[in-house]
């Protein structure tokens, strides 16, 4: 095949890239990588799915197709993708508005939300538009991610206590808990509190404890990952041996020992429409999370990633579980960690993963008839709470006022109004406080620092001025949205300053200048000239001067426009009313 050819496969197909160089050791490393992942996917997988509302199969049925078609089109080379908290949690949010939880109506929502997120991404990666996830600021996803891992946490709580309990924010999660209080199970709460424990223990202590017992890293590192699988060992042998089953405590029972099924999502308007704003959410916040993973884990080996191909890489992946019984996934943060750390090379160490979950699916399913949820519950809430930072107001309030309200207001909204909302809230505000942030742009009045031909804020630095001359360096790009603050500031600043002859704009910091604002621009110099009052430039970017040139601005400017400030200083203040004569 030609290199005409080759160059869009590999371009869209990141496969037949690296896999030209695959070897031997590759191999090697990607199965371990593998092994260890599978071993932590599989109580993981069940857990999300019991968060999802959906039945435990649905989990591994996630984790099958998607990551080996994110393995085919993905560009990470340690993201492992899959069910995930957050977006599980959201899953469970938007599904459960159309659908009653444990009907096939809802199954088939839970695909339908898959395909339309699928879709969505796709259409993104194609048209290049991963940039639209830059609108929600990190603060605002960390508080997003917090709050969301909180209301995860809560609603588990009703696994622990072995009541049932619903809700989709805080206080309904809390207040319909409180109202089955009498209704607790304290077997379940002896395996849920047992459970989560000792993950706590084994996720902090263990494998500083089996260091100490002459265990090698390596070792200590696996038994580490397969703390889950322990616990679910132990509380399933637990449950069948003492009849647990019988006196209350809710199993995960009969789990379909099969391959993932081929599906159809459902294609009926009204369903489409439902959820077709949630699935929208679910691909902005999920592609956020994995490309998040994907760059930083990247770094650490000096690789690099194409974020509108990784769109593609997860749209297809969604495309994969609406097709084969799963639901929305992503790139996980936790187990794309533990596949970077066992060694992962390529992506096929998730496409090994996919056969050791195929295998799992086929073969061990039955062995978790008697597994209780209290503990895939305690799962679920070890994993969360790690993601609970609420350490990020007193960051943000410490730094920026506008950013701690961004982060609170997208907390209190997820805990109280539940997490589409908060998602939604959290877009929202992001776009807000960027407006509202460039529509007030940094201005600053300069002055010569004395001899040198540097300019600096005459509230900061001891510069040289002269009362004639007024020099405003602007900080930021001008467009519809602050030309009118900066035409404002313009006209007070040399009403108050009578003696001023000739005002500079120092476009240094200029990057574009839109429509709105040259005319901004126009109307300023039309007001200064009739004031007999010059307006200059100085510092004008190339492209910023190709775009003035195509106006009549240049053309009609009341003074000149000078290479550098310090030209500007050196000819207005020296001679004062030559430039505008």
């Amino acid at each position: 095949m030609d290199r005409t050819m080759t160059h869009p496969l590999r371009r869209y197909m990141p496969v037949f890239d690296w896999g030209r160089t695959y070897d031997r050791k590759a191999f090697s490393n990607d199965m371990i990588a593998a092994v260890i992942v599978t071993i932590m996917l599989i109580p993981q997988s069940l857990a999300y799915a019991l968060l999802a509302g959906l039945p435990p199969e649905a989990g591994i049925y996630a984790s099958i197709a998607p990551i080996v078609l994110y393995a085919l089109f993905g560009t990470s080379r340690a993201l492992a993708v899959g069910p995930v908290a957050v977006v599980s949690l959201l899953t469970a949010s938007a599904i459960g508005q159309v659908a009653e939880q444990g009907t096939a109506g809802y199954a088939i929502a839970a695909l339908t939300l898959a395909f339309l997120s699928g879709g969505f991404l796709v259409l993104m990666g194609v048209f290049r538009l991963g940039f639209l996830a830059n609108f929600l600021s990190h603060p605002v996803i960390a508080g997003f991610i917090t709050a969301s891992g909180i209301l995860i946490a809560t609603s588990q709580l009703k696994h622990i206590l072995g009541v049932s309990a619903h809700g989709h924010t805080l206080p309904e999660i809390l207040l319909a808990i409180g109202a089955h209080l009498n209704e607790v199970n304290w077997i379940t709460v002896i395996i849920g509190a047992t459970a989560t424990a000792f993950l706590f223990w084994v996720r902090k202590g263990l494998k500083p404890f089996l260091t100490r017992l002459g265990a090698s890293a390596t070792m200590a590192d696996i038994a580490t990952k397969a703390g889950p699988v322990v616990a679910v060992v132990g509380t399933t042998v637990a449950v069948w041996a003492f009849d647990l089953a019988g006196q209350g405590v809710k199993i995960v029972g009969e789990v379909p020992q099969s391959l993932p099924p081929l599906t159809l999502p459902g294609f009926s308007l009204d369903l489409l429409q439902a959820l077709l704003v949630p699935a929208i959410l679910i691909s902005i916040i999920g592609f956020v999370e994995s490309v998040s993973v994907a760059q930083t884990l990247a770094a650490k080996k000096r690789q690099c990633i194409n974020p509108d191909q990784e769109l593609i890489g997860l749209g297809a992946a969604n495309l994969g579980a609406a097709f084969t019984g799963g639901y929305p996934v992503t790139g996980g943060f936790a187990r794309s960690v533990v596949n970077f750390d066992a060694g992962a090379e390529t992506p096929a160490a998730g496409a090994f993963t996919a056969i050791g979950l195929a295998i799992a699916a086929v073969s061990l399913t039955p062995l978790v008839f008697f597994l209780p949820n209290a503990t895939l519950a305690a799962t679920i809430i070890v994993a969360v709470l790690s993601l609970v930072d609420l350490s990020i107001l007193k960051k943000t309030w410490a730094y920026s006022r506008a950013d701690f309200t961004a982060v609170a207001a997208t907390i209190v909204l997820t805990l109280t109004l539940g997490v589409e909302v908060g998602v939604a809230a959290g877009v929202i505000t992001s776009v807000l406080l960027h407006l509202y942030k460039t529509s007030r742009p940094h201005v600053a009045e300069v002055g010569r620092v004395p001899g040198s031909e540097h300019f600096r804020n005459i509230l900061r630095h001891e510069v040289e001025t002269d009362p004639r001359v007024l020099c405003l360096r602007v900080d930021e790009s001008l467009y519809f949205v602050n030309a009118r603050f900066l035409e404002d500031l313009i006209q007070s600043r040399v009403i108050e300053g009578c003696s001023i002859a000739h005002v500079v704009l120092m476009f240094s910091a200029v990057n574009e200048v839109d429509y709105s604002a040259l005319e901004s621009l126009e109307a300023v110099n039309a007001r200064l000239k009739d004031m007999d009052v010059g307006l200059h430039l100085s510092e004008v970017k190339g492209p910023v001067m190709d775009r003035l040139k195509r106006s009549h601005l240049i053309d009609d400017l009341n003074g000149q426009i000078f290479l550098s400030q310090n030209d500007a200083w050196t000819t207005l203040a020296d001679h004062p009313r030559a430039a505008a004569e």
